[in-house]
């Protein structure tokens, strides 16, 4: 039998792959067409959206007896404000100078909106753990959003303007550093990088307090598994039949004038939901029973979009909590570009599993009767969440560098790692210009959330404030 001719494979021009020196000498040029100062510019434009009108628009389709909620919760601090007004600042970073990168962005990638969580294999890691608005758009607008955040944050907790400035510019230069590193690694070990709680502790060397509390707070998440908390703090212990406890106004069993239909509609979500998930976790899910349902006050911007806890049971003491939780259009989606994905759900999905380094294994979507896209994830998974109310300035920086760090390797898992490297440079001229902005917005924020809170005094707004 004749052999067969042995064929020559040749690279096309659309297959070559640009070396990263030549991809950082490209980023290095884009600064020709937008100077990294450049980014240091905050002016609203004249037909800036009056910040009150879009926070109200931003409530349509929301449960509309937790609205008042949400507005409580934005009203107890500029911080609280920023934290909800996510969609106030996307159309105003839509303004801002961009170099025509385009990373999977968080969307809100604000500090509070990262944390310590559990793997599937029960290490836990360092990471963005928040992905409602994500899309992809512009590497800039993650980290503007960042730095922004932790110069309110440090004025939340008092710290000097001095000390704030300096976790901004650490923030920066951990992403700025951080991308350079990435730059120069193999793309499968860039994807096989994560951030483990040890690195975390070990950044703590010079403050043994929190280093020895940090310690103990994860030693604590090993020692109990999250479904036994929840369920200690959760299911009545009166109860015949397990049933989750009523907590007015933030669990509660929704009536039909409420919620027509919602646990109808659940079990309709739930076999949509199966289908998205891997063969093997379908058996897992399998084994769990439906037992209850109710609906769940989460977050500050989420208040009042539909969230749902559902209580599962294996055995009798083997729960499992899973959180359904409806998923909206992007907030940076008017300006940059809808979503590919035609359904929410996914879009959130593949978008934390292509930024995480290790997402939730019970991780799907699904349609429910009533046409609402929602997402379903595990409740809690070991979750070690920050403690600001603990931090001083060193605190702070410490933090805020995992953060950059994190940013930086969730930037590098979809964009050009290098282009963005080249742009930025070794030097601190990007630092200085995001740091600028970042104090220039913060005082755009601190004036939204006068106006914010004007108008709920003014009887304009209806607002619920929590008792502590």
């Amino acid at each position: 039998m004749a052999k067969s001719p042995k064929r020559k494979v040749e690279a096309t021009a659309a297959t070559v792959a640009i070396p990263p020196e030549q991809r950082r000498s490209l980023g290095k040029a884009l600064r020709e067409k937008v100077p990294r100062a450049s980014h240091g510019e905050w002016k609203a434009p004249i037909d800036r959206a009056d910040p009150v009108e879009l926070t109200l628009a931003a409530n349509a389709g929301r449960i509309r007896n937790l609205v008042p909620i949400r507005h409580g919760r934005m009203m107890a601090s500029p911080f609280a404000f920023f934290r909800g007004s996510a969609g106030l600042m996307a159309s105003d970073l839509a303004h801002t100078p961009a170099t025509g990168l385009i990373v999977q962005a968080c969307g809100d990638a604000h500090l509070l909106n990262f944390g310590g969580f559990a793997t599937p294999e029960r290490n836990i890691v360092f990471d963005i753990n928040d992905f409602d608005e994500t899309l992809p758009a512009p590497w800039e607008w993650d980290i503007k959003r960042l730095a922004t955040s932790a110069i309110i944050c440090a004025q939340h907790i008092g710290l000097t303007a001095s000390e704030g400035n300096r976790a901004v510019r650490a923030a920066v230069r951990s992403y700025r550093e951080h991308m350079n590193n990435y730059a120069a690694m193999r793309a499968l070990d860039v994807w096989y990088e994560r951030i483990d709680m040890s690195k975390v502790i070990a950044a703590l060397e010079a403050h043994p307090k929190a280093k020895a509390h940090l310690a103990a707070r994860i030693e604590r998440v090993h020692r109990r598994a999250a479904s036994d908390r929840d369920y200690d703090m959760l299911v009545d212990p009166d109860a015949r039949v397990p049933r989750i406890k009523d907590n007015l106004p933030l669990i509660y069993h929704p009536d039909a004038s409420v919620a027509p239909g919602v646990t109808s509609n659940f079990v309709a979500e739930l076999a949509g939901y199966r289908k998205t998930l891997p063969d093997h976790v379908r058996v897992l899910l399998d084994r769990f029973i439906l037992y209850d349902l109710a609906i769940k006050v989460v977050g500050v911007g989420s208040v009042g979009t539909a969230c749902y806890v559902g209580l599962f049971m294996a055995t009798d003491d083997d729960p499992l909590f899973l959180q359904a939780k409806e998923a909206r259009a992007s907030v940076l989606e008017p300006y940059a570009g809808k979503s590919a994905f035609r359904h929410h759900g996914q879009r959130v999905v593949a978008g934390q599993r292509l930024m995480q380094a290790a997402a939730d294994m019970m991780l799907g979507w699904s349609k429910g009767a009533s046409g609402a896209h929602v997402y379903l994830r595990q409740m809690r998974d070991l979750k070690v969440k920050p403690l600001p109310e603990l931090w001083d300035g060193n605190l702070i920086r410490r933090y805020v560098e995992i953060c950059g760090w994190a940013l930086a390797r969730a930037h590098a898992r979809s964009g050009d790692a290098a282009r963005i490297a080249g742009y930025m440079g070794p030097s601190e001229t990007f630092d200085e210009a995001i740091c600028e902005f970042a104090n220039d917005y913060a005082d755009q924020n601190l004036q939204d959330y006068r106006k914010f809170v004007a108008a709920v005094r003014d009887g304009k707004i209806d607002a619920i404030v929590e008792e502590v």
